[in-house]
């Protein structure tokens, strides 16, 4: 009888966590990305490499996610970087990666893009997201609306996104809102695991420091919407890269 392969895992690559109390209302990153994603739990290998841990090899992976953090790419801390040396080794062995906020930014950096502040101060909350030319010509975002939602949260930007990267989406706050760097690698800066409830809880957590930044929060919160499209194009990454009927890789 013909052995059947055994799928390889989805690594799940931490950069940070949610404040403690939406990770304790709704779990880590991990647990967001995975029920949004609808990923097998059991398929899903988190390394939180802002404690100190190391992912395997890229060959030893089906996909990889990187997630938001609260730090800061331009800290340029141990550990990002290491994260950084890994996401070109990954990209040189063609593996599917997907990164998220800081995932997005740390992408950028490890290709030679640069990541600064983002003018004009943070971005939070929901809003709209537009398709570039190239966005709406891309296979990953075939049939998506040319504009959708999505919930935001980041003070820091791809100020200059790598050579040879293409732009698939941007708003009036930020020029580079989605970009891809290779056929099987693309990132964020919005949340596409946020759900409505994460998104307000944030700001509960959130209001006293926003406040003092000069934000209406009130107006923020209550214009929190859900965002389906967001959600659906991080579950196509997985679909069509990582399905869970098949380990192409």
């Amino acid at each position: 009888m013909a052995e059947v392969p055994q799928m390889l895992p989805i690594l799940i690559l931490q950069t940070g966590g949610p404040p403690q109390a939406v990770g304790a209302a709704y779990g880590g990153f991990d647990r967001m990305v995975g029920e949004v994603a609808g990923l097998n739990p059991a398929r899903l290998a988190r390394v939180a490499a802002y404690k100190g841990e190391t992912p395997e090899a890229p060959s030893r992976y089906a996909a990889a996610l990187i997630t938001g953090s609260r730090a800061n790419v331009t800290d340029h801390a141990p550990w990002s970087e290491a994260c950084a040396g890994w996401v070109r080794d990954a990209m040189d062995a063609s593996l599917p990666l997907f990164g998220i906020c800081y995932g997005h930014q740390l992408m950028s950096h490890a290709l030679g893009g640069r990541v600064d502040y983002l003018k004009g101060g943070r971005e939070i909350g929901t809003r709209q997201v537009e398709l570039t030319a190239q966005g709406a010509s891309d296979a990953l975002l075939d049939g998506m609306p040319s504009i959708f939602a999505a919930h935001f949260i980041h003070e820091q930007t791809v100020a200059e996104p790598p050579a040879g990267a293409a732009v698939l989406a941007r708003n009036g706050k930020d020029s580079h809102q989605m970009l891809r760097y290779g056929p099987d690698a693309v990132s964020v800066q919005f949340h596409p695991e946020f759900t409505v409830p994460v998104m307000r809880a944030y700001f509960d957590v959130m209001q006293a420091g926003l406040a003092d930044e000069g934000l209406d929060v009130p107006a923020l919160r209550a214009g929190v919407a859900e965002t389906p499209v967001s959600h659906a194009i991080m579950r196509r990454f997985f679909e069509r890269l990582a399905p869970a009927s098949a380990d192409a890789r």
